[in-house]
């Protein structure tokens, strides 16, 4: 009789390096933190280094490994040189980092749109044509990246986001069909609504944090933490069957 699969079996990244971009704060820092704990390696992007510098302390202070990345992948060259200082060894890619500019749809101007395409998908369609081939050739991978409730219900002015949003979970679905017979998966977390700094000017208006948790089923915002479960899983080996996929980590939110 074969033994029963263990933790380590279904959830376990040791030996795995994971690269997280906008992994020194929000969302990305959360979920690096998880990622560390499953025993991966991982390696942080962000602009500032005293953000990366912090985050990486956490880590390693709670018996993690990793290093950072000083990056800025708003352009495609930023992009590329993130890419030049990291390993080709790298076996699961988490898109985290975000910008989020809503004007009304009426005032988007060029660069409000160009801005918001180059971080929100040029950056992690860049990473997938890098690292997808060479995970492939490996026989494994996993991309992760981080869509947003805009994507499926505009409001509050979605915008550009929405619209980029959108479109990442669909190069998930792409990017499926391109290399998960290869042993390399992608899909899309869809956060509910996380008090972070990339959407300050939203939540620090009067009442309206309050107000969206209460469209929650379990009656409050969530927390970067929220996320580390979802990511470990999508990230590791018992995750193999799960492809393509947009998966919503709100609170009930997008079904109440």
């Amino acid at each position: 009789m074969s033994a029963l699969p263990s933790l380590a079996d279904l959830f376990s990244l040791a030996g795995r390096t994971a690269l997280v971009t906008g992994g020194g704060s929000g969302i990305g820092r959360g979920i690096a933190r998880a990622l560390a704990g499953a025993g991966a390696e991982v390696v942080i992007v962000a602009r500032r280094p005293d953000v990366l510098e912090a985050a990486m302390a956490e880590i390693i202070a709670g018996g993690g490994r990793g290093r950072t990345i000083t990056g800025d992948v708003s352009t495609r060259d930023g992009v590329r040189a993130v890419i030049a200082s990291a390993s080709d060894e790298i076996d699961i890619v988490v898109s985290s980092a975000g910008i989020n500019l809503r004007p009304p749809m009426a005032e988007i101007t060029d660069d409000v749109w160009d801005a918001t395409m180059a971080v929100n998908l040029d950056a992690p369609f860049l990473l997938g044509r890098h690292y997808g081939p060479r995970m492939a050739a490996r026989g494994y991978g996993r991309l992760i990246h981080l869509s947003s409730q805009q994507a499926q219900r505009p409001f509050a002015d979605s915008g550009a986001y929405g619209v980029s949003k959108a479109a990442v979970e669909g190069l998930a679905r792409v990017q499926s069909e391109a290399w998960a017979a290869a042993g390399v998966t992608a899909n899309a977390l869809v956060p509910g609504f996380v008090p972070t700094p990339l959407n300050e000017k939203l939540w620090s208006r009067p009442g309206v944090s309050d107000a969206l948790a209460a469209r929650t089923h379990v009656g409050r915002n969530g927390t970067p933490e929220d996320f580390g479960a979802a990511a470990v899983f999508l990230a590791g080996p018992g995750s193999s069957y799960v492809t393509g996929q947009t998966i919503a980590v709100d609170g009930g939110f997008s079904v109440h």
